[in-house]
């Protein structure tokens, strides 16, 4: 009898862990799982940005880098942007903090991937879409002598704004305001998550810039080329408002779920 109590006590044991380490097992394949669905390509998660279909609320963790923080009308500028054009009926939260410097003075895009894997805390959930917005303290890796880019979007739920670089070319007597500056750039990309132009969110006219792929052919909307490089400057020093977007983009994101 005694033995028969070890061994089923034994048997117990074994079941248990078993368990244990079944359901270890599981829980990191869901996360693997939860984060590779934040790293597909840019665009992708077009309609879950737009519609209240699968989820109904957005959480952007909004990381920069110390002394590179975006103004706070930016932002609150980028939310109603996106309160305007998407369906997140249980809210949108914005929890922000700072990150001390990655110690580059230029950013390639793989750079600032691995600072997001590295930094990034907040992942899909049932029904919470996640957003993870970077301020870098450096310029972008494609810079060149003519032309300066402001912003990338890299992944369906990423992009980075090379806040230096505004800060550079802002609120100098002949330099654009810089809360313009920074809600046009944040809500560019943004518009590219949102799968403008031809970028996931199919086009409803024939409005694609040929010359300058994924961007609307409008001088005038917000998803025009320029509007993330240095080359749209000079247009903004006049401006009071951020560009919005044209009626064709509009068009696009109703069609695809949105407002």
């Amino acid at each position: 009898m005694k033995n028969y109590n070890y061994l089923v006590a034994f048997l117990v044991f074994v079941l248990v862990a078993s368990c244990s380490k079944e359901n270890a097992e599981t829980a990191s394949e869901n996360q693997n799982t939860e984060v590779n669905l934040n790293r597909q390509s840019t665009g992708s998660s077009a309609h879950d940005f737009l519609s209240d279909n699968t989820f109904t609320s957005l959480l952007i963790e909004l990381v920069y880098v110390d002394g590179f923080e975006p103004n706070d009308a930016s932002i609150a500028n980028f939310i109603s942007f996106i309160d305007d054009r998407t369906y997140k009926p249980n809210g949108i939260t914005v929890e922000k903090r700072a990150i001390t410097s990655p110690g580059f003075e230029n950013y390639t895009v793989q750079d600032i991937a691995d600072i997001e894997i590295a930094h990034r805390n907040n992942y899909n959930t049932e029904n919470q879409l996640t957003l993870w917005v970077f301020f870098a303290d450096g310029q972008s890796a494609s810079n060149t002598d003519s032309n300066s880019v402001l912003g990338t979007a890299y992944w369906n739920t990423s992009f980075v704004i090379y806040e230096a670089t505004i800060q550079n070319l802002s609120n100098s007597p002949f330099d654009p305001d810089r809360t313009l500056l920074e809600t046009t750039v944040i809500t560019h990309e943004f518009g590219h998550i949102l799968g403008l132009t031809n970028l996931g969110t199919p086009m409803e006219t024939a409005h694609e810039d040929a010359e300058h792929p994924k961007h609307c052919d409008d001088e005038g909307c917000l998803m025009f080329w320029a509007t993330e490089s240095s080359t749209g400057l000079d247009a903004m020093v006049t401006m009071s408002s951020a560009p919005e977007l044209d009626s064709a983009c509009i068009d696009d994101l109703r069609a695809n779920g949105g407002k």
